[in-house]
């Protein structure tokens, strides 16, 4: 019988591995918004975002609603990593019957002793002004929505207090506290029903000197996690194995469908205790756990914490030995009708049992003591009960650890975890054999994760308060960083201004007389058509745009476009040199690719795809206006680069090429893209530079002769805001990274959108925010000094988000959210900066904001462009197709999508559908110089 019973306790390692299991499938549903209800692990959010840095300084108040009392605390911080809090505390009771009263009674009490202890604690010169922020610490099952927001779901152990279920209990405790203020008007602060008769009348409920504020609620789980965390060491779990069981762990806030927050972390209370209530558990509820679930205050509730709980542990054992003396294996022959009572054994006898091993004496005492008259045998058997309630106990605990290990391991995407585990509590502290059962366990079941187990020294104490003091630290972090990044941040009404102000400046470069005047120059390309399918033949396309420069042969079938290619780099020197030196750098590339593909002897058309502002005289014919994009070749600028090009062949005496039209990149992805749709009708581009062209109604072009069809305009919008009309968007950081550019006061529209600025516009917020202390601890950062060296595809890469593809793992659901994060500590430590979690966090928020306005500013300048066509055309819908290139806009992972959101909001009368260009300034160049070339051909 007695072998029976112990093997009943324990429970084989694969049945371990499928509670674990289990276990790691309830939380998933306890996580997900769809599933929550029905889930039992509840995986509450806390609100909590963020550990301890060391930095949180202070004074802060805690109280705590304890079994029978009411303890309040007075926490002061130095800033000084907190390795020095200096504390002050008091208990006291709750007054006889209070805990099944009203509601209204317990909290107005619980605000008496607020009051009580700040006079007690408080000296009378301190500064009445201050406002004292209090963390609550309140122990039952809260649905929590902001971190001082919590609504209590219901009562346990043994309170049932009316009016409080479905309530805000911090605007119940805040109501209360304010009601001390005001004595003289509520009448309810004079004594409280007797409670603190006991003090001098004097000093009868002190009226409250300094204002209190609840800023934070939790259970002590997540005021042991942060107790934990203190003194450098940063702690991500924490379990209490107390009367009752819990556990709560930093999850990856992503995850946490029930809550809005998405970045970064938060803490989850798991509020494990009613694992196993859907019947999990069943096959290892022995009939001892039987009874004494049916004997308590909630049968068939908290089923896991009664296997668990030390509440529950004495009652398991007495019911051991109740069947084990029916069968007559224990206490034969004595009389053991004390059994029968209900809470005869505590956790205090089965500790002091367990750790008496070698006595056989002092179990005697135990058991005699407590009415029993047992043999030698049975106090030998008694201690392998003893040992075997406690080892189950604490195996049960090591199996949900594990669970939450590799929980957090798997949605980390990790080959490995470290952690550190900060555990509390009667079972945890009274057991010698409980943190060897909890270590080896939790290895054997999850063998990826290593944790480490911190004793933690009073989590709902010290811990609440850290809680208190993070959750100040981290709203004066974000007023700080709102109030850096607020002007970055565009309204409706600053989008609607800028569409409003670019269609302006569209019609003053529209216009013959305004034009001159223009930041938006809208210059005639002279290209009136796109293919229609005729063309034929082998066609070379050029393209310069940037730092490397393309060559290639298009070769247009009846089968279709196929193109062949090569890159070549132009040198800084060269770029920045003479224009004699460019052109011929250039020439020299077209024969080296020439000679490769024998095509030398051939006199092929070309198109010649220039990305630079020009003001276009003919198809083949343009004078540049201004170089961009880190060019500055001497004597070019007012000349015809076509015939530059020309004249480098003749030095360099090349005959195999006809140059018969240049074209800037924006309109080559419109033809490219017009060649598979003919609504094409609008160019743009986004990348290292950006700009615009679309076809306009040849009778709102002033500039050209004719009113009879249409023709591209090249809109050249970079330049938009160059005459101020845009200053009152442009920052702090924008005018810093202006200052500092080749170019100081033009192309301002561009850099505020293109992807040549976007990394620089974030290393001076970082720099900003450093100095602020914000990111970094306010570390001086060598590195990040350095022009240039935050390259905006690191935007891209820190950006990538949790809206992505899922993948499953166990049913786990992992996206990009924490790869992006780790991939971002990647690259600040490539920077040599020592990023935090929370750093890197906040580096995404930068990033995002500073993307996010390009791509709104990018869409009211297209709203502004896509408005003008339809009412050009006189229609009250427009379907229109944008042709679209650049890296910024395809390799970002959402520019794309806030562009066309925002521009859906701007122009509603407007279908606009993006196509992204493949190779438009190649395969374009060549289709408009084979149009070009049909057109000649027909004139001929």
């Amino acid at each position: 019988q007695i072998q029976r019973a112990l093997r009943a306790l324990s429970i084989p390692l694969e049945r371990l591995h499928v509670m674990k299991g289990h276990m790691i499938q309830d939380m998933c549903k306890g996580l997900s918004r769809q599933t929550h209800a029905q889930a039992k692990v509840r995986m509450l959010p806390t609100y909590i975002c963020s550990t301890p840095n060391g930095t949180e300084k202070g004074n802060f108040l805690v109280v705590e609603l304890c079994q029978t009392q009411v303890r309040t605390l007075l926490v002061t911080l130095y800033g000084d990593g907190n390795l020095s809090p200096q504390m002050m505390y008091k208990i006291y009771d709750l007054p006889e019957g209070i805990t099944q009263g009203e509601g209204e009674a317990l909290f107005d009490f619980i605000a008496q002793c607020v009051t009580q202890f700040l006079a007690e604690t408080t000296s009378s010169d301190t500064d009445s002004e201050q406002c004292l922020p209090l963390g609550f610490v309140f122990p039952f099952t809260c649905r929590q929505t902001q971190l001082n927001k919590a609504e209590l779901l219901s009562w346990s152990k043994g309170f049932s207090c009316s009016g409080v279920v479905g309530k805000d209990v911090v605007e119940l405790l805040q109501a209360a506290i304010d009601k001390q203020a005001r004595p003289d008007k509520e009448g309810e602060a004079s004594g409280g029903g007797g409670w603190f008769k006991s003090r001098k009348s004097s000093q009868s409920a002190p009226s409250q000197s300094r204002h209190v504020e609840v800023v934070a609620l939790m259970n002590d789980t997540v005021g042991t996690m942060m107790t934990c965390s203190m003194e450098g060491r940063a702690c991500e779990v924490a379990m209490v194995a107390d009367k009752g069981s819990n556990c709560c762990f930093m999850a990856e806030a992503y995850l946490v469908e029930t809550a809005d927050e998405t970045s970064g972390r938060m803490c989850v209370n798991t509020e494990w205790g009613c694992f196993g209530d859907d019947g999990t558990l069943n096959d290892l509820f022995t009939p001892y756990d039987q009874a004494v679930d049916e004997e308590s205050s909630n049968p068939g509730e908290k089923r896991f914490e009664k296997m668990v709980g030390t509440l529950y542990l004495g009652e398991i054992v007495r019911h051991v030995l109740i069947a084990l003396t029916a069968e007559k294996a224990m206490f034969t022959g004595t009389d053991a009708a004390v059994l029968k009572e209900k809470g005869v054994f505590t956790m205090q006898h089965l500790l002091e049992i367990v750790n008496n091993e070698d006595s056989i004496t002092e179990v005697k005492r135990i058991l005699e003591a407590l009415g029993l008259q047992p043999s030698e045998r049975d106090c030998g058997r008694m201690q392998q009960i003893c040992r075997a309630v406690l080892g189950r106990a604490a195996t049960f605990h090591a199996t949900g650890l594990a669970a939450i290990l590799s929980y957090m391991c798997q949605t980390r995407d990790l080959e490995s975890l470290m952690v550190n585990v900060g555990v509390e509590g009667e079972l945890f502290a009274g057991y010698p054999r409980f943190e060897e059962i909890l270590m080896s366990v939790s290895r054997l079941l999850a063998p990826e994760c290593m944790a480490t187990i911190l004793a933690s020294r009073d989590g709902s104490g010290r811990g609440a308060a850290m809680v208190t003091a993070v959750a100040l630290r981290l709203a004066a972090q974000r007023r700080a960083v709102d109030e850096v990044l607020a002007p970055l941040r565009l309204s409706r009404n600053d989008l609607v201004k800028v569409q409003a102000l670019m269609r302006e400046e569209m019609d003053r470069g529209l216009g013959k007389e305004t034009n001159p005047s223009a930041s938006v120059r809208m210059l005639p390309t002279y290209v009136t058509h796109t293919p229609d399918g005729t063309e034929k033949g082998d066609f070379l396309a050029l393209d310069l745009g940037g730092t490397n420069f393309r060559v290639l042969v298009v070769r247009i079938t009846e089968d279709g476009i196929t193109m062949a290619s090569e890159i070549y780099v132009i040198p800084v020197g060269i770029m920045q040199g003479s224009g004699e030196e460019l052109f011929d750098h250039i020439i020299d590339c077209i024969i080296d690719f020439q000679t490769k593909q024998n095509l030398v002897a051939q006199m092929l058309p070309l198109g010649f795809t220039f990305s630079f502002p020009c003001q276009q005289v003919g198809l083949d014919k343009a004078l540049l206006l201004t170089w961009t994009k880190g060019f500055s070749a001497s004597d070019c600028v007012g000349q015809d680069v076509v015939q530059l090009l020309r004249d480098a062949a003749k030095r360099k005496r090349h005959l195999g090429m006809q140059v018969v039209a240049l074209v800037n990149d924006t309109v080559g992805t419109m033809m490219a893209c017009g060649y598979d749709d003919p609504k094409c009708e609008i160019g743009l581009i986004v990348g290292t530079g950006t700009n615009a062209c679309y076809m306009e109604e040849m009778k709102s072009v002033g500039t050209v002769e004719g009113d009879q069809g249409r023709m591209c305009i090249n809109m050249e919008w970079g330049a938009f805001g160059d005459n101020g009309c845009l200053d009152h968007l442009f920052t702090h950081f924008d005018l810093v990274v202006d200052e500092t550019t080749i170019n100081p006061g033009k192309q301002r529209f561009e850099k505020l959108i293109s992807g040549m600025y976007l990394g620089e516009i974030v290393r001076q917020i970082l720099l900003v925010m450093t100095e602020k202390d914000l990111l970094f601890q306010g570390k001086p950062c060598p590195k990040l000094q350095t022009k240039d060296i935050f390259k905006t595809k690191f935007l891209s890469t820190i950006e990538l988000d949790g809206d992505g593809d899922s993948a499953a793992n166990n049913g786990i659901g992992l996206d990009s959210n924490g790869l992006a994060l780790r991939q971002i500590r990647t690259i600040l430590n490539e920077l040599e900066l020592d990023a935090s979690f929370e750093d890197c966090v906040l580096m995404r928020e930068v990033c995002q904001t500073v993307s996010l306005r390009a791509a709104q500013l990018c869409a009211a300048g297209l709203a502004a462009v896509v408005e003008k066509m339809r009412e050009s055309r006189g229609v009250d819908q427009l379907s229109v197709t944008v042709g679209v290139d650049g890296t910024l806009y395809k390799l970002h992972p959402c520019f794309s999508n806030n562009l066309q959101t925002t521009l859906k909001d701007l122009a509603p009368k407007c279908n606009v559908t993006f196509m992204l260009s493949e190779d438009g300034s190649g395969k374009g160049a060549a289709l408009v110089a084979a149009v070009a070339n049909r057109a000649a051909n027909a004139m001929e």
